[in-house]
C-alpha cells in the first residue's frame, strides 16, 4: 500500500476517532499540510474501511511536563509513558546505542558489512561506491534528514536568533554555540583531517575510495607522507572538484578511508575517542545545550530512533555543512547510532537538490522518500522530485512528527 493511501485511511481514522485529544490536534493539521490533505475530503470513509491497516496494540497513556516550547509561557508537551528512554545521564550520552538496540535487518547488516570492510581486502579501485541496498530488500521508505535547526540547534544559538525566539539568554546562547563550535572543529582538526581535506571536501565519504589501493594503514604516517604541503603549494584542491596526482590522491582516499574507520568504531563511543578531561567537558556542555533548548535534540532522537527500529525505514542525512565537520557534529552530538556513515551526505559543493538525485539513484523510485527539514533549499529540492516535506520549526513540529511516526501514520 503507498504511503499517500496509508496516510489517507490513518488521517480518516484519527479525525473520525480521536478528534476530542488534544495532543493529536497538531498531527492532524502537519499530516494535512504535508500530504495535501483537507479534512471535508475524507469524511465519507468509515473506520471498517481500512481496519486492515491499523495495529491493534494499545498505546500508552500521555503525561503532561512542564517543558517550555515557546517564550509566550509555559506550553504543556506529551510523551507516552511506555517511550523508549532518551539519553538524559552521562552513560546514555556515550553510548545511545545502549538504548538503541535495532533488529538486524539486510539494510543494516549491509552497513555494518560496509564499515567493517574498512580494511586492504575491501578496498581497490573500481571498488563500488555509495552501496544500495541488495535485491531483496525490503525496504519501503527513505527519510531524508536536514541537520541544523532540524535535529539539533547549532546556527541559530551561535546568532542568538534561538534566544530571541524563545526567550532565553542571548549572551548565554552564542556562548553555549561558541564553546560547541570549537569541540567540532577540535574534533575535526584532532582526529579527522580536517587540516588537510578542507579545501578537499567531498559530498560522500565514498566518494575518493577508487583512489585507495588497499594499503594496510595500521603503521601508515599520516603526518609524514607530505600530503598536507603538496596541497597547500600546488593549489590541488579546487571548488570544482580535487586535482591531483595519482600518488596524492591515493594518499587523500587513505585519509577518507581512516575516517570511516573512525566513525565506524567511535559512532556510539565518541567519550572514548575524546579522551577523560574533553569527556567530561563535553558531556557537561550537551547537557547545558540541552537544558537551554528544552531538550531539542531529545525529541528529534524520539524520531530517529523509530526510524531506526524499523527493517523497512532507513535515515539519512543531508547538509550544508563540509563533510568532516557534519561527521564531527554528528558524532558529538550522538548521532552515530541513526545515521550510519555511508548515508551521510555534504551538499557544500553540490547542493541539497544534487544530494537528493544521488539518494534516489543509490535507493531507488520504487521507495518513499520523506524530507525533514527547516529551510528553503530542502523544501524546493523536495518538491521538485515531488517528496513529502516535514517542516520542523518549533518544538511542537517535532512532537507531531513523533506522534505520526509513533502511530505508524508515516
Amino acid at each position: 500500500m503507498s504511503l499517500y493511501l496509508y496516510v489517507i485511511a490513518s488521517y480518516t481514522f484519527l479525525t473520525h476517532n480521536n478528534l476530542h485529544q488534544p495532543h493529536l490536534k497538531n498531527t492532524l493539521s502537519t499530516i494535512r499540510t504535508v500530504f495535501g490533505l483537507e479534512y471535508p475530503t475524507y469524511t465519507t470513509f468509515g473506520q471498517n474501511q481500512y481496519a486492515q491497516f491499523y495495529s491493534t496494540s494499545s498505546y500508552g497513556s500521555y503525561m503532561t511536563s512542564n517543558s517550555s516550547l515557546d517564550g509566550t509561557g509555559s506550553i504543556s508537551t506529551y510523551q507516552l509513558q511506555d517511550s523508549t528512554p532518551i539519553m538524559t545521564g552521562q552513560s546514555a550520552d556515550l553510548n545511545p546505542g545502549k538504548y538503541y538496540q535495532h533488529p538486524s535487518t539486510p539494510i543494516k547488516e549491509m552497513e555494518d558489512r560496509a564499515c567493517r570492510g574498512g580494511g586492504a581486502k575491501a578496498r581497490g579501485r573500481g571498488r563500488k561506491n555509495n552501496p544500495s541496498p541488495p535485491p531483496d530488500s525490503d525496504l519501503e521508505r527513505v527519510f531524508v534528514w536536514d541537520l541544523d535547526e532540524t535535529i539539533i540547534v547549532f546556527h541559530s544559538l551561535l546568532t542568538g536568533s534561538y534566544a530571541q525566539k524563545y526567550g532565553k539568554d542571548p549572551p548565554l546562547a552564542v556562548t553555549l554555540g561558541l564553546r560547541m563550535e570549537e569541540m567540532i572543529f577540535n574534533l575535526a582538526d584532532t582526529h579527522l583531517f580536517f587540516n588537510d581535506l578542507e579545501e578537499c571536501d567531498q559530498v560522500h565519504i565514498d566518494d575518493a575510495s577508487s583512489d585507495d589501493n588497499g594499503q594496510d594503514l595500521s603503521t601508515y604516517s599520516f603526518a609524514t607522507d607530505g600530503f598536507h604541503a603538496a596541497a597547500t603549494s600546488a593549489s590541488l584542491c579546487l571548488a570544482t572538484g580535487v586535482r591531483g596526482g595519482v600518488d596524492w590522491m591515493r594518499k587523500l582516499a587513505f585519509r577518507y578511508r581512516r575516517v570511516k574507520e573512525l566513525y565506524c568504531s567511535y559512532k556510539n563511543n565518541v567519550g572514548g575517542l575524546l579522551g577523560p578531561a574533553k569527556r567530561e567537558a563535553w558531556l557537561q556542555l550537551r547537557a547545558e545545550v540541552e537544558a537551554l533548548t528544552d531538550s531539542w535534540l531529545t525529541s528529534a532522537l524520539k524520531s530517529l530512533s523509530i526510524i531506526s527500529s524499523r527493517s523497512n525505514c532507513v535515515n539519512v542525512l543531508v547538509t550544508t555543512t563540509q563533510l568532516i565537520p557534519a561527521l564531527a557534529k554528528v558524532l558529538l552530538y550522538s548521532l552515530g547510532s541513526a545515521f550510519p556513515i555511508e548515508n551521510i551526505y555534504s551538499a557544500t559543493k553540490i547542493g541539497k537538490e544534487s544530494c537528493f538525485e544521488r539518494i534516489m539513484q543509490r535507493f531507488g523510485r520504487k521507495v518513499v522518500y520523506v524530507v525533514i527539514g527547516d529551510g528553503v533549499e530542502e523544501e524546493q529540492a523536495a518538491a521538485k522530485h515531488n517528496m513529502p516535506f516535514w517542516r520542523i520549526s518549533s518544538h511542537s513540529d517535532l512532537l507531531a512528527l513523533h506522534q505520526a511516526l509513533e502511530f505508524e501514520y508515516l
